[in-house]
């Protein structure tokens, strides 16, 4: 166990305060669960998400450097994003300002012109939600916790194409025993498995949910989620765990969006990752916003003895 993990700054993003906001509930409340501390950045912006990014990869770095350096103001050395591009672009920013003289620049004058100071490269660390609850706690203390268990859920867990891409902005990852894999991630499955689950062999981890194309290609998304859904229903999941809330409505909506245009039905339900924890962890489902979900997973979890 880490304990610096157990009191962190936390940056939920934009999609967190809007269609993730379930994500953002059952993040907080298996952090009180579990004696966690989480602190919201004040006055955090967004991170450039897609949109700054494919205008000006620079500016979307320092609005991500601009939040680790709030990070850094109040007084912490690690801040946490659970959502995959807010993680991802955050660690970029990271990576960026420590090998790219340009970047530096930009930042600094940026920065300069908002009256702030610049953040410098290796002040604060950014981590997941997976790595917090990972780190902070562990799996064998997680195990002794649970006061409701998963009860053999079989779960195909899915991390999304931004959690492990690129391998270069992530040297954490891939040193061995203890760490993340960024060719199969496992992290996920070692909580739920330690919850009660039973992870299935699944081989889509981090194939692309097509997020990005939804607005611009509705087509090629709807065709990607279906992919992942019913290679999951082959693989025997009844439930696909997620770790974004791109990829988690994505997946939602395109199921629904597949039977209606594609005539393609399937019936595997989406959960974030924490909504399962908590629920193992004693919470109610609407304690974690099992309500907010699109995908209608209530009959199942009653099977299961959780809700």
């Amino acid at each position: 166990m880490t304990e610096k993990y157990r009191k962190v700054a936390y940056y939920p993003g934009c999609a967190l305060e809007g269609t993730g906001h379930a994500y953002n509930r059952s993040t907080k409340e298996v952090g009180k669960a579990l004696g966690l501390e989480l602190v919201e950045l004040e006055n955090w912006n967004c991170c450039g998400a897609m949109e700054v990014k494919n205008v000006d990869p620079k500016l979307q770095t320092f609005l991500s450097a601009r939040n680790l350096k709030i990070a850094e103001d109040m007084g912490f050395d690690t801040v946490m994003a659970p959502c995959n591009g807010c993680y991802h672009n955050l660690k970029k920013a990271e990576y960026d300002l420590s090998h790219d003289a340009s970047s530096r620049e930009t930042v600094a004058k940026l920065a300069a012109k908002s009256g702030d100071q610049p953040y410098e490269a290796g002040n604060v660390e950014t981590i997941h939600a997976l790595d917090w609850i990972r780190d902070a706690i562990g799996t064998d203390e997680l195990r002794k916790r649970v006061k409701n268990s998963l009860n053999g859920l079989k779960i195909a867990n899915y991390y999304g194409c931004m959690y492990t891409r690129p391998r270069h902005i992530f040297p954490e990852k891939d040193k061995g025993p203890g760490s993340e894999s960024t060719s199969k991630p496992h992290f996920m499955d070692d909580l739920l498995a330690a919850a009660g689950a039973v992870n299935v062999e699944f081989p889509l981890k981090t194939a692309c949910c097509g997020g990005a194309h939804t607005l611009s290609d509705s087509d090629t998304s709807t065709r990607l989620v279906l992919n992942i859904l019913t290679t999951a229903e082959a693989c025997g999941a009844e439930v696909i765990a997620t770790e974004c809330p791109t990829c988690h409505s994505g997946l939602e909506m395109h199921q629904i969006r597949a039977e209606k245009v594609l005539g393609k039905k399937t019936s595997v339900k989406i959960l974030y990752f924490t909504q399962l924890l908590g629920m193992a962890l004693g919470l109610s489902a609407r304690k974690v916003g099992v309500n907010e979900n699109f995908s209608e997973s209530r009959d199942l979890l009653k099977a299961k003895g959780l809700g």
